[in-house]
């Protein structure tokens, strides 16, 4: 498990992101210019430090060599900080690097000056909003693969009542139900591993894997 994490630029992304990281458990150590970001973030992060991270001296007495991994999340206020810090990262030795980019032309940049990863926060929602908008019962869609993605769902009203092996998914829209969330948020909800058995009841919310609008190909059949 990755123990400790440096976000270097703290504004929503980056402060969402070490608050994050913060709940599942993860060291963070929060990095920003603004006093009153670093202020905020050291009230739930391990250590918060304000220094100018595109200063090499500062940054190196963060020791990104020996962090797990180091996001560079500064974003839209300074593209040209977020390339100098991540090619700083690479010449400190920091082992994982993952910057965020706001363009193609930027990721390919922060990937030449050292970035092992590049993530575009923006773009990945924009799709996956898409996804929910544009198909009956989506809730979310997220990309696990080439070609593969994970879609939660609300049941269509048809299965209701029948088990995953008389509604064969797979056979019919090459579907696989990995996981089923029944119940209300919070205490009452819960993760049901599915078996061929299990019937479907109203409400119930279903993980399945499958290609690229098959979820959506299914909405549509049903």
């Amino acid at each position: 498990m990755v123990k400790q994490i440096v976000v270097l630029g703290l504004g929503q992304f980056g402060m969402a992101l070490a608050r994050a990281l913060a709940g599942r458990g993860v060291e963070v150590i929060a990095v920003d210019r603004r006093a009153d970001r670093v202020n905020e973030a050291a009230e739930f992060c391990a250590d918060a430090v304000r220094i100018d991270a595109t200063d090499e001296d500062q940054l190196a007495r963060l020791a990104p060599a020996g962090r797990d991994v180091c996001v560079c999340a500064i974003g839209d206020e300074n593209r040209e900080a977020s390339i100098v810090v991540t090619a700083l990262l690479k010449q400190l030795g920091a082992p994982r690097i993952i910057a965020r980019a706001t363009d193609p032309l930027h990721q390919r940049i922060l990937t030449a000056v050292g970035a092992h990863e590049v993530v575009n926060p923006e773009r990945s929602y924009g799709e996956r909003f898409a996804a929910r908008i544009a198909q009956r019962g989506a809730l979310d869609e997220v990309p696990i693969g080439d070609g593969v993605v994970l879609t939660e769902l609300v049941a269509p009203e048809v299965l209701v009542g029948h088990t995953l092996a008389a509604v064969a998914l797979p056979k019919r829209f090459h579907l696989v139900v990995v996981a089923v969330r029944r119940g209300s948020e919070g205490s009452g909800q819960r993760t049901v591993l599915p078996s061929g058995e299990l019937r479907i009841e109203p409400g119930d919310v279903l993980l399945v894997v499958g290609a690229p609008g098959a979820a959506a190909t299914m909405s549509e059949r049903l």
